[in-house]
């Protein structure tokens, strides 16, 4: 149904590709960028210092110490997909966890875990993310646990109202009238329909991890320089907007191609998943 969802649906397509060209650049890094994403050149800034345009040399032109664009913006993915996608694991994992033992064991234990749950959701996540970012040396890694510190919130609810849901129904009730073992309920009756939302909100939240990367990395708090990452190359070249804006509207629209892509493939995910909306693209 999934592969049937992307043929029918053009976006689709286009997502998928973009997705996979930038995963494989990320990957493929060091054979793709044509130079040393640190490297600055003598001959990569004008007479002026001004960064050079797109050039035959420098296909995408240089930044404000005259490195590669390309490279950096190549070298850039690895960082942002690695955050991105450590990020969001850790994020569901820690949502699942909560989510689940908040509403299947319930009493104290859940009310406890779902008051800290609204407690952090309490606050802007931004801001929230900042704090914690300005608080620990920033790293790759630190970064990637700052954001999802920040995430799980969402995931937790969503997880903690579909089993409820679940655990109220006849099936279930029906294996703890016969006296299944609770952990025997949970794995392998209440899980597995889980599956389809953890799937979907996994997908779906790559494009908010990304996002908020960039957004930190942009504001100084996220992976720091020399380390290319596609939020900190806007935030070093904001300068040059007005005479070179190829150095902010390039990276940004990388990050806005990714997070869409993945936004679509998250939506298509969760048609293919959700019996009631089968033939939906359709119509």
């Amino acid at each position: 149904m999934f592969l049937k969802l992307l043929c029918n649906r053009p976006s689709n397509i286009f997502a998928l590709v973009v997705v996979m060209v930038l995963v494989s650049s990320a990957i493929f890094a060091p054979l793709l960028a044509p130079f040393d994403p640190t490297e600055q050149f003598f001959d990569g800034l004008t007479i002026e210092g001004a960064p050079l345009p797109p050039n035959s040399r420098f296909l995408l032109g240089t930044d404000l110490l005259g490195r590669d664009l390309l490279s950096r913006i190549i070298y850039g993915s690895q960082t942002s997909l690695v955050i991105g996608l450590v990020a969001n694991s850790v994020a569901i994992f820690i949502g699942v966890l909560v989510g689940v033992i908040a509403a299947y064991v319930k009493g104290f234990v859940g009310s406890a875990l779902m008051r800290f749950t609204d407690l952090i959701m309490a606050f802007p996540a931004l801001l929230l993310a900042i704090a914690l970012a300005a608080i620990f040396t920033p790293s790759i890694w630190i970064v990637a646990m700052v954001i999802a510190l920040v995430n799980w919130v969402q995931i937790a609810r969503v997880i903690y109202s579909e089993t409820l849901a679940i655990s109220a129904k006849d099936f279930v009730m029906a294996e703890v009238s016969i006296g299944i073992s609770p952990i025997k309920i949970l794995f392998y009756h209440i899980l597995p329909h889980l599956l389809p939302t953890i799937l979907v909100w996994a997908t779906l939240g790559i494009s908010t991890t990304v996002l908020l990367e960039a957004t930190l990395s942009y504001l100084g708090v996220g992976v720091q320089p020399p380390t290319p990452s596609w939020g900190n190359i806007i935030f070093e070249n904001q300068t040059y907007f007005t005479i070179s804006p190829w150095l902010v509207f390039i990276p940004g629209s990388v990050i806005i191609l990714l997070s869409l892509s993945f936004n679509i493939l998250g939506d298509a995910l969760r048609d293919a998943l959700d019996p009631t909306l089968n033939g939906r693209g359709d119509a």
